[in-house]
């Protein structure tokens, strides 16, 4: 059996439904063919006992039943010719299983024990098939054995009337049947088989083109293929040519965007790797000319080597925390405290623009992020103000209902620029000489994205940029449990 299955399973798909589909009709075309026979034997086994009753149920003469038993007494072999006139076997059957020809018969039915039975007592009835004395199959009645007598009628005691009729025709008739219903019933499997494959056929030949599909890309790397999907088209296979192209589509445009993060990533590398090659090597040309660079320009040169590093340092932070995968952010998630949160980073950008004016006003406000991910958000916001905030500035930020707004008063966002500020090392004209590797914002947008939030970037009625961070709420801690 488990052999079989395995085979089974080993069968390709479109040959698999078409044996289930050919074995379904098989079994459905078995059990009408069975049903159909069965119901045409009883009818025909019915119109045979109706004969026999009808040849049965006529009261015989007394004296003609009395000549018969005097004649089966002497030769139950020869046959009483005054008997009933029936088209078939009639005899007479004794309670001591003695049994004699009756009528127009030239042959024994053999007696069994029911016939006995019926002969001893009359209330009985028996239909039964049998055979006569030349081997021939009958369908027989026996029943009990009523005479016409000058008081009545009357039914003799001990004796019992047999009819038969042959079984001949009846069988040749069932046996033609089922021979046609064999014959039917093969056409019908064989053709339901051949129908199956060419179903199977028909419906797996997007199946087809999909498994073609995804070898040409396994063998190419091609992400443009497409498989073309009815509109209409809702079914399995439509559904899943739709999430193979769709698949294809994401794979696409991560590579796209994984090339394009690589080739932004090299470009904004090549500058200050250039700025560090060219201050170190007027540094080693120096040492080994022996010829000393002045003191000012030597520190300057150190401060643009440190200046360069930070930033390579920053951008190289930067972009691991854009490689870095859901399923690593998703094992550091939990409630944190947004206006903690808000406070740290207000920390930090107060030492960074110690000439700036912050003021702040914060609410509770409870939501599910990676704490140290949500903190970097909002230092890269913070530090986003206190760039283009000018000397002596102020810096509004407020935090009320989940909504955290942080208001500079410096040059603003030009209208057509807004569309893009999210963009990866993406940095306005007007920006590009100071420090940045335009992926700040980028970061943040997705960090409240993760944490289900949305952040926007305007520009403010009387100058300045307004960036406005909403999070959805989550349940206050336990207050044995530390928020970040």
């Amino acid at each position: 059996m488990n052999r079989a299955v395995r085979r089974l399973r080993s069968l390709p798909i479109r040959a698999r439904l078409s044996l289930l589909v050919a074995a379904a009709v098989a079994f459905a075309v078995a059990a009408v063919s069975v049903t159909c026979w069965f119901l045409v034997q009883g009818k025909l086994y019915e119109e045979l006992e109706n004969d026999l009753r009808s040849g049965a149920n006529r009261a015989q003469p007394a004296n003609l039943v009395a000549a018969a038993l005097d004649t089966c007494a002497q030769s139950p072999s020869d046959a009483f010719p005054f008997g009933p006139r029936f088209k078939g076997y009639s005899q007479l059957v004794q309670s001591n299983g003695k049994g004699c020809l009756y009528g127009t018969s030239t042959a024994l039915v053999k007696v069994t024990g029911s016939d006995k039975d019926v002969a001893e007592n009359p209330q009985l009835e028996v239909i039964r098939n049998g055979v006569d004395s030349d081997g021939n199959a009958v369908r027989v009645l026996t029943t009990a054995l009523v005479v016409d007598g000058a008081d009545g009628q009357y039914v003799v005691k001990d004796t019992a009337l047999l009819v038969a009729v042959p079984l001949k025709s009846t069988e040749s008739t069932l046996n033609e049947l089922a021979l046609i219903l064999l014959i039917v019933s093969g056409i019908g499997v064989v053709g339901a088989g051949a129908a199956g494959l060419a179903v199977t056929r028909a419906g797996l030949r997007p199946v087809d083109k999909l498994t073609e599909a995804v070898e040409h890309v396994a063998r190419t790397e091609d992400l443009s293929v497409r498989i073309p999907v009815e509109e209409d088209a809702e079914d399995e296979v439509a559904r899943l040519s739709r999430s193979f192209n769709s698949m294809t589509s994401s794979l696409a445009n991560s590579r796209e965007l994984q090339q394009q993060l690589i080739a932004d990533a090299g470009h904004e590398l090549r500058t200050p790797l250039t700025s560090l090659r060219t201050n170190i090597e007027l540094l080693t040309r120096s040492e080994e000319t022996g010829r000393p660079i002045p003191e000012a320009d030597r520190k300057a040169l150190l401060a643009s080597v440190k200046a360069q590093m930070t930033e390579l340092a920053a951008l190289i932070g930067d972009l691991q925390e854009l490689s870095r995968s859901e399923g690593q952010r998703g094992e550091r998630v939990q409630v944190v405290s947004l206006e903690d949160t808000v406070e740290a980073a207000l920390r930090r950008a107060r030492l960074r623009g110690p000439e700036l004016t912050i003021n702040s006003s914060l609410e509770p406000w409870y939501t599910r992020a990676e704490p140290a991910a949500l903190e970097r958000a909002v230092v890269n916001v913070l530090d986003n103000a206190v760039k283009f905030s000018p000397v002596g500035g102020t810096i509004e930020v407020q935090l009320s209902g989940g909504v955290l707004t942080v208001r500079d008063h410096g040059p603003g966002i030009a209208e057509d620029e807004l569309p893009y500020v999210f963009d990866r090392f993406w940095r306005s004209p007007s920006a590009r000489a100071l420090p940045g590797s335009g992926l700040g914002l980028s970061i943040v947008a997705r960090t409240v994205q993760q944490s289900g939030g949305q952040i926007t970037l305007s520009r403010a009625e009387t100058g300045g940029t307004v960036a406005t961070v909403r999070l959805p709420g989550a349940p206050t801690p336990p207050p044995d449990t530390p928020a970040m």
